[in-house]
C-alpha cells in the first residue's frame, strides 16, 4: 500500500476487507472437496469427479461424465445439491471480493482525504521527521505535555496514535503536505546527519519562524547544523552516555530530575516561561516580578537572549526582553508566575 500520507489518533484499526474474501473462498474450497468425494462414491474415478465438480459449480454445464450406468437419481440428485451450494459460494466469493475491491478504495479515497483536511486545519503544531526509535520516543514525551504531533516518515505501515505523513522529509512537497507553514516546531530526528541538516535548511527557507531542534550523530557536525539554521542541536549518543554516567555518580539526583522531566503521577515540574515583546515586566527586577505573583514558584534560572545562563539570579537581575526564567513548582505556580509576566 503506497500512499501520500497515512494517519491515525488512537481509534481502532478498520476492519480487514478481505477477511469475507477469505471465508468465501474458504467454503468454495470445502465444497469442491465435497464434490469430489461425493462423485468418487457415486463411482468416478478422481479426475472424473474433479472436472464433474468443476463444471457443476462454475454452471459451464458440459455433459455428465461417468459411465451412463453409475449416471441414475442419485447422482443427479448430489449434483442438484453441489450446483446449489457450489454457485452460492462462488457467487459469495465473487461478491465479496469485489466489494472489498471496491471498499477498500472509496473508504481510504474518502479517509485520505478526511486526514489531510486534518492536517490542513493544524496551526502551531510539531512536526517530527523520523519514526525510529528516537523519533518515537520523542512523540511520546511531547504528545503527554499537550503537544499537536505530525510525524514524517518514508515507512507506510507504522502503528502510531499521530498523524503520519509518508514521504521523504527532505522533500519539500512532503514537508508541506505536514503544514510545515503553519507548524511552531520541527524535530529533525533522521538517522542521518546530512538527512537533518538537509531537512533543516529547507524547513527554515519555508519557514523563517520556525523553531528547529536537529538530531546528530557526531558531535563534530553541531556547527553545520548551526548554520543551516537549527536552533538547538543534540546528540542523543551523549545524552545517553550522561545519564548513565550521572546515575553512576549523582543516582539520587539523577532519579529526582529523571522523575521531576518524566513522571506526571505528581504535580511537579520544571518548566520555562518567556518574557514576551512588550512586556509590563521589562526593565523590573527578579524580586519585583516574584513579589507579585502569589506563592511562586522556585527560580532556577534565567536564560537570556544570548543563549547565556543565570543560574540562581539575584533578586536585583534586571529583566530584558528575550528573557526565559526557568523554574521547579507546581503547574498552577507555573501557571500564575506566567500570567504575571504575560499580562
Amino acid at each position: 500500500m503506497k500512499l501520500p500520507f497515512r494517519v491515525g489518533r488512537g481509534r481502532p484499526p478498520p476492519a480487514d476487507p478481505w477477511h469475507r474474501v477469505r471465508v468465501g473462498l474458504g467454503v468454495l474450497a470445502l465444497v469442491m472437496t465435497v464434490g469430489v468425494i461425493g462423485y468418487r462414491v457415486l463411482g468416478l474415478g478422481l479426475f472424473d469427479a474433479l472436472y464433474q465438480t468443476s463444471i457443476t459449480v462454475t454452471t459451464v454445464g458440459f455433459a455428465e461424465v461417468g459411465p451412463p450406468d453409475k449416471i441414475d437419481q442419485s447422482y443427479r440428485v448430489f449434483t442438484l445439491i453441489l450446483v446449489f451450494f457450489g454457485v452460492s459460494g462462488a457467487l459469495y466469493t465473487l461478491g465479496v471480493m469485489v466489494e472489498a475491491l471496491v471498499e477498500g478504495s472509496i473508504n481510504h479515497g474518502f479517509q485520505l482525504r478526511k486526514e489531510q483536511r486534518m492536517i490542513d486545519n493544524m496551526s502551531g503544531h510539531m512536526i517530527i521527521t523520523g519514526a525510529g526509535r528516537v523519533g518515537r520516543a520523542i512523540s511520546h514525551y511531547v504528545a503527554r505535555h499537550g503537544a499537536e504531533v505530525v510525524i514524517i516518515d518514508r515507512a507506510d505501515d507504522l502503528d502510531l496514535d499521530h498523524l503520519v505523513v509518508t514521504g521523504e522529509a527532505t522533500d519539500d512537497e512532503t514537508l508541506r503536505r505536514a503544514g510545515i507553514e503553519r507548524a511552531s516546531t520541527l524535530i529533525a530526528a533522521l538517522d542521518s546527519d546530512a538527512d537533518n541538516v538537509y531537512v533543516t535548511l529547507s524547513a527554515r527557507a519555508i519557514n523563517p519562524g520556525l523553531f528547529i531542534v536537529a538530531r546528530t550523530n557526531r558531535q563534530s557536525n553541531e556547527p553545520k547544523f548551526y548554520q543551516a539554521g537549527a536552533d538547538r542541536v543534540v546528540n542523543p549518543h551523549e545524552i545517553g552516555g550522561s545519564r548513565m554516567g550521572a546515575l553512576a555518580m549523582h543516582p539520587t539526583l539523577a532519579e529526582f530530575l529523571d522523575e521531576i522531566l518524566h513522571d506526571e503521577s505528581h504535580n511537579v515540574r520544571v518548566g520555562e516561561v518567556a518574557i514576551p515583546e512588550g512586556a509590563h515586566v521589562l526593565g523590573s527586577s527578579v524580586g519585583e516580578v516574584m513579589t507579585e505573583v502569589s506563592n511562586p514558584p522556585l527560580l532556577l534560572a534565567i536564560r537570556h537572549d544570548d543563549h547565556g545562563y543565570v543560574p540562581d539570579p539575584d533578586t536585583s537581575t534586571v529583566l530584558a526582553e528575550g528573557d526565559v526564567f526557568v523554574v521547579l513548582g507546581g503547574t498552577d505556580k507555573i501557571e500564575r508566575l506566567r500570567s504575571t509576566v504575560e499580562r
